[in-house]
């Protein structure tokens, strides 16, 4: 319980106290939950003004740009560690010493396979379907072939289930490339890192073996860590809201790749790719510039600036030195990553950016190396989604380590007071 009150007066007249609570890094937060039982409700739309939960998971400052995963720094992270430690930091909340990283790495690629069934649920998709919408729907159906593990208040099962999400998410997202594109299936190598599976899977054929280039294999490593966890953003939070209802955890991911899929959020990297296709070469970026800079007119660039981070995206660094590695390491000739590169000097030289904040952010970096890569830009969000999905997870099991409580916000109603109802309808077809 907290010393410290903050006292709620209405016209002058006393109405509660509500206590202040303190976090470990962070503003203090005032404690409303008792609120509603004096007859008043707070009003909050899109919840930015309103702590839904307690969490130990992530730190973000976004004044500072500063990002923390269990209090580990995610440059530091992103440059001395790999993907899997990170989800090990994440769902245990240590950094593991060589067993433990070992044991969690053999446990997870053991379990890359999926059902050989499940392989049949894509023939019932259209070939031309969103990536994303295959994923959404094959995640859920996984409930369907793992009801082993689904009792959400044993421990055992979570753990199983979290093991089980993080392992066959990159099998099934390539195989909703490979289903895009009309390729047989490639199934996952053990003997391969995270990354560098989910690039063989993607891109090996049954006539052609695919090497996977080192460069290439940090790359996808980085961009993974880079959007492993981002605190209570609009999928996390569904996640949330889907699992405080006991949902299986199969259903409540498939409920965060739902939300993920809007291009507000992790729609971002694949809109600012469609940018870059419409500004088409370097020649025309001035005329864009001005547009952007003109208040009247309604484009915006895309993969510029950050809702939460108002100095710098700390995760944008990272990524912009592994961007410029990829490059050289392909050395390619594209005049769309020509358009990227002279939009990011721009960027950081021109004053009208440096003023408003319009650093180039992670989803702009990001979206360029995915199109070095070869992967299409239907395919960005479905691997953000494999990213996220550790972090999906994290916050699911601290949830029922914490004890559930479901979700159940108020609402400002502003519709009609009662009123007497007299049909208008005079004529019904008889049954």
């Amino acid at each position: 319980m907290s010393n410290t009150k903050a006292e709620l007066t209405l016209n002058g007249v006393r109405v509660t106290d509500l206590d202040i609570l303190s976090p470990t890094l962070g503003q203090p937060v005032v404690d409303v939950r008792t609120l509603g039982g004096k007859g008043y409700y707070t009003f909050d739309p899109g919840f930015t003004s309103t702590a839904s939960c307690e969490s130990k998971i992530t730190y973000i400052d976004g004044d500072q740009g500063i990002l923390l995963h269990r209090g580990f720094p995610i440059e530091e992270l992103a440059m001395k560690s790999d993907y899997l430690e990170v989800c090990y930091i994440l769902l245990y909340g240590e950094a593991p010493d060589q067993k433990e990283y070992d044991e969690f790495k053999e446990t997870v690629k053991r379990h890359t396979m999926i059902h050989e069934q499940i392989t049949r649920l894509f023939n019932g998709f259209r070939r031309d379907s969103h990536p994303m919408a295959v994923l959404c729907g094959v995640t859920g159906a996984l409930a369907a072939f793992y009801h082993d593990s689904l009792d959400v208040n044993n421990p055992r099962h979570r753990e199983i289930a979290a093991y089980r999400l993080l392992s066959k998410m990159p099998t099934v997202a390539a195989m909703c490339y490979k289903y895009s594109v009309g390729q047989p299936f490639v199934y996952p190598k053990n003997n391969l890192s995270y990354a560098g599976n989910f690039l063989r899977m993607m891109f090996a054929t049954p006539c052609e073996e695919y090497v996977v280039n080192p460069v290439l294999e940090r790359a996808m490593d980085r961009i993974l860590i880079l959007h492993a966890d981002h605190e209570q953003n609009a999928s996390t939070s569904t996640v949330r809201t889907a699992g405080s209802s006991g949902a299986n955890p199969f259903a409540c991911i498939a409920a965060g790749i739902a939300s993920l899929w809007g291009p507000a959020h992790g729609g971002a990297n694949e809109a600012c790719l469609r940018m870059l296709e419409e500004i088409q070469t370097v020649d025309h970026i001035p005329a864009f510039i001005e547009r952007a800079k003109d208040k009247n007119d309604s484009f915006r660039l895309m993969g510029f600036g950050h809702r939460v981070y108002k100095n710098h995206d700390p995760r944008a660094k990272v990524m912009r030195e592994t961007c410029h590695e990829v490059l050289n390491e392909l050395g390619l000739n594209d005049s769309l990553l020509e358009v990227a590169m002279e939009l990011e000097r721009i960027a950081l030289n021109d004053p009208y950016f440096i003023e408003k904040k319009l650093y180039p952010n992670v989803d702009f970096y990001s979206g360029i190396i995915l199109k070095a890569l070869g992967i299409p830009s239907n395919m960005f969000t479905v691997i953000f989604a494999i990213g996220r999905t550790i972090g999906w997870i994290a916050h699911w099991s601290e949830m029922h380590d914490d004890g559930l409580k479901i979700a159940r916000p108020r609402q400002l109603y502003t519709g009609y007071t009662e009123r007497p109802f007299e049909t208008k309808v005079t004529k019904r077809c008889s049954s």
